[in-house]
Parts: C-alpha cells; sequence; structure tokens
C-alpha cells in the first residue's frame, strides 16, 4: 500500500444525526455518552479514510461540552484528521447543532481523538503524512504535535526536557 501524503479533505467524515427521545436525559438533552458514541464513529471513518486501513481508538484527548444540545435537534459533525505521526493520527471534531424550526446552526461542541492503524494482527502500521492547506488546518496541525509531547510526557513515555514544542512555548 502506497503512503501518499494526503490533504485534511480527504481524511475528513461528516455525520448528521436527530436527537431522539432515547438519546436524551430526564431534562430532554442529548446524553454526553451518545455525543461520544457519535464522535468516535466520524472520527474514525475520518482516520480510516486517511489511511485506508483497521483503525482503532488510542484516546479520547478533549472532549468540551459547551452547551447542550435538545431533543428534536439536529447534530453534525465534522472530523477532520489533524495530523499524522508514524502508526497515529490525531482527529479533530467540530460539532455543530441545527434548530429545526429556524435553520439555524451554530458550533456547540468539539472534541480531540486519536486513532492508530493496525494490521490484521493489531499492530501498529505507518499511516500516511499530513499536509495542511488553511490557516486553521495549519494551526491544528502545529498544535498536535504540542497535544502529542504532553499526552506522551503524562503517560511517562517522553522526559519532559525533550518536548522540544512545548518548551518553545515558554522560551
Amino acid at each position: 500500500m502506497s503512503l501518499k501524503t494526503k490533504t485534511p479533505r480527504e481524511s475528513y467524515s461528516m455525520l448528521t444525526e436527530f436527537v431522539l427521545p432515547n438519546d436524551t436525559n430526564t431534562l430532554g438533552n442529548l446524553m454526553g455518552g451518545r455525543l461520544l458514541h457519535w464522535m468516535d464513529i466520524a472520527a474514525a471513518i475520518a482516520a480510516h479514510r486517511h489511511c485506508g486501513r483497521v483503525v482503532v481508538t488510542a484516546s479520547v484527548n478533549n472532549v468540551s461540552f459547551n452547551q447542550p444540545i435538545r431533543l428534536g435537534e439536529i447534530v453534525t459533525l465534522e472530523a477532520k484528521v489533524s495530523r499524522a505521526f508514524t502508526s497515529s493520527m490525531e482527529v479533530f471534531i467540530d460539532v455543530w447543532v441545527e434548530n429545526n424550526t429556524n435553520g439555524e446552526k451554530k458550533k456547540c461542541n468539539e472534541a480531540i481523538y486519536t486513532f492508530v492503524a493496525v494490521d490484521q494482527l493489531g499492530n501498529p502500521i505507518n499511516v500516511p503524512q499530513l499536509v495542511p492547506e488553511t490557516n486553521e488546518e495549519k494551526a491544528r496541525f502545529d498544535s498536535a504535535l504540542r497535544r502529542r509531547q504532553l499526552s506522551l510526557i503524562l503517560a511517562g513515555k517522553m522526559k519532559p526536557q525533550e518536548a522540544t514544542e512545548l518548551k518553545a512555548l515558554f522560551l
């Protein structure tokens, strides 16, 4: 398989869901677990499109529940690979809500997931690199390395003095 460099547009997925009664809590708001499930699916599709291989969720790095999503609203999740490393990919998910009466759309949540591409035996395999194009893609690409270094330090897999991108923020 070729490891051709890809763009975020080639490593993209969009998922749209209607918030039904079974998706909500007693206040009529979308349950956080249901949103996490939808985000995992959208992000997995984007990661799979990037590398064309089986991908597994390695971590949920950040989730922001900025506002409730209500019963009857339409939720659209836009997932894009923000950076590819050796075998892992960071995927940024933007969550938009559409009011079903007036059609107004607004961003309400976001998340960052990490996926790893694996072979048939579950061993990590290399993934194509990513070339960001827009300013937003470039900003997310650059910050992905800092987030990765922080995660590696917290997991004990990197020494703080080795985190050059993080140190650069403070020098």
